[in-house]
């Protein structure tokens, strides 16, 4: 989920992500829509998740509580970038497909080293300006 600019920090609640004093959290609110909702349902199949440790984070005090509305994300093996991270609570299994959500420095770090095989995007027609980048500044 990305805007128009290339923000892609907090797309779904207004607490999800305030780092940098970010002020618009849940910004994909207004396009929760039932064609939206297919569309996004297409991309939750079972997975593996490689995940930075903020994303992993914010996801593992969120999805264990939520899975009715993503099936299989508390079954996938979530691999974490972290230097600062020891252990996790959160369930880990077999998966197929390895998918990065959020993450914004691992995804930038991924391209740099040439190990993105496809991507998928929602971009969401409006513009914030600031806020974390899918491509930096």
């Amino acid at each position: 989920m990305i805007t128009l600019d290339g923000v892609m920090q907090a797309p779904g609640s207004p607490e999800e992500d305030k780092s940098g004093e970010f002020k618009y959290g849940g910004w994909t609110a207004p396009y929760g829509d039932k064609v939206y909702g297919e569309v996004v349902q297409r991309d939750l199949k079972p997975a593996d998740y490689l995940l930075g440790r903020k994303t992993f984070e914010i996801w593992a005090d969120y999805w264990p509580n939520h899975a009715d509305f993503w099936p299989g994300i508390n079954t996938g093996t979530k691999y974490v970038l972290s230097k600062t991270m020891k252990k996790s609570e959160w369930k880990n299994s077999q998966g197929s497909d390895i998918q990065v959500w959020g993450s914004s420095k691992l995804i930038q770090l991924l391209f740099k080293n040439d190990l993105v095989d496809e991507l998928r995007l929602k971009i969401h027609p409006l513009t914030l300006g600031e806020g974390k980048k899918l491509f930096g500044d």
